[in-house]
C-alpha cells in the first residue's frame, strides 16, 4: 500500500507545482508605465504645459503618488547637479517645491484619467533643462520616470512649421478650386459645341430623290447636237421589175418633238 500512496502524493505534488508555474507566469507584472512628450518648446514668459500620463494594472486609490522632479542644463544653475523636486502630489493634495518654482507650478492634472500634467506659467530661460515625471500606485510602484527636455525661446525663435502648414493647405485649396473651374468651363464649352453641332445638322435639308424616267434619262443622256430619230427599215424596189431583188436599205426619220 505504501507504494501506492507515493505515486498519489507525487502527482499531486507535481501538479501542484505546474499549477504555481502557470499562475506566477501568467500573472501580470506589477509595473506601472509613464508617457510624457520628449520635448516642448515654450516662448519665454508665457504659459505652457508639461503633460505626463501613465498606464497601471491596479485601480487608482488615495495613496497614489507623482513626484516632479528638475535639471537644468545651465552649468551655473543651482539645479544642474542632479534633479530636484519642484511638486509633489499624494493623498489628493499637492506640494510645492523651492522657492524657484513654487509659485509657477500647478497641477492641472486628473487623477481618475490618469493625467498628472502641471502647467508652468511663466516660462523662463532657467527653465531650460529637463523635467522628470514619476508616478507610484501601490503596488504598482516599479516604472520608469518619464523625461520632457524643455527650451524656452524667444517668440523670433519659434517655429514656423504651424504657419507654413497653413499657408500650403490654404494655397492647395485654392490651387483645386482653380483646376475645378477650369474643368468645368471646358466641359461645358465642349457640351454646348455638341450640341449646336447637333441642332444644324438635324436642320439640314433633305437631298432631292432622283426621279428617273425614261424620257428624262434620254434628255439627260443625249447629246447636245441635234436630235436623230429612230431607224426604220424598209424595202425599196429600184428596179420596178416584179422579179427584181429588193434590197433592205435603211431609212432615217426624224424625231419630231416639241420644246
Amino acid at each position: 500500500m505504501q507504494p501506492k500512496w507515493s505515486n498519489i502524493i507525487c502527482k499531486r505534488v507535481l501538479l501542484t507545482g505546474f499549477t504555481l508555474c502557470i499562475v506566477l507566469v501568467t500573472k501580470p507584472s506589477s509595473a506601472i508605465d509613464i508617457y510624457a512628450d520628449p520635448e516642448v518648446i515654450m516662448q519665454n514668459g508665457t504659459t505652457g504645459t508639461l503633460r505626463c500620463t501613465f498606464k497601471s494594472n491596479e485601480v487608482v486609490r488615495n495613496d497614489i503618488s507623482v513626484t516632479w522632479s528638475f535639471q537644468s542644463s545651465q552649468p551655473d544653475n543651482k539645479f544642474s547637479k542632479a534633479p530636484y523636486v519642484i511638486f509633489y502630489f499624494s493623498n489628493g493634495k499637492g506640494f510645492p517645491g523651492p522657492e524657484e518654482f513654487k509659485d509657477r507650478v500647478h497641477f492641472i492634472g486628473d487623477i481618475n484619467k490618469r493625467d498628472v500634467s502641471i502647467q508652468l506659467s511663466p516660462a523662463q530661460f532657467s527653465d531650460n533643462g529637463t523635467f522628470f515625471c514619476d508616478v507610484k500606485n501601490p503596488p504598482d510602484i516599479s516604472g520608469t520616470p518619464a523625461k520632457t527636455e524643455l527650451r524656452v525661446v524667444l517668440k523670433e525663435s519659434l517655429p514656423q512649421s504651424n504657419t507654413a502648414i497653413i499657408v500650403g493647405a490654404v494655397s492647395g485649396a485654392l490651387l483645386l478650386l482653380v483646376l475645378i473651374a477650369v474643368a468645368a468651363c471646358v466641359i461645358m464649352r465642349v457640351l454646348h459645341n455638341r450640341h449646336e453641332y447637333e441642332g444644324v445638322s438635324s436642320q439640314a435639308p433633305k437631298p432631292r430623290k432622283k426621279v428617273e424616267s425614261s424620257l428624262e434619262g434620254s434628255r439627260c443622256t443625249s447629246p447636245s447636237g441635234p436630235l436623230q430619230g429612230p431607224v426604220i427599215y424598209a424595202q425599196l424596189d429600184h428596179s420596178g421589175s416584179k422579179n427584181s431583188f429588193h434590197k433592205m436599205e435603211p431609212v432615217v426619220y426624224a424625231d419630231i418633238r416639241k420644246n
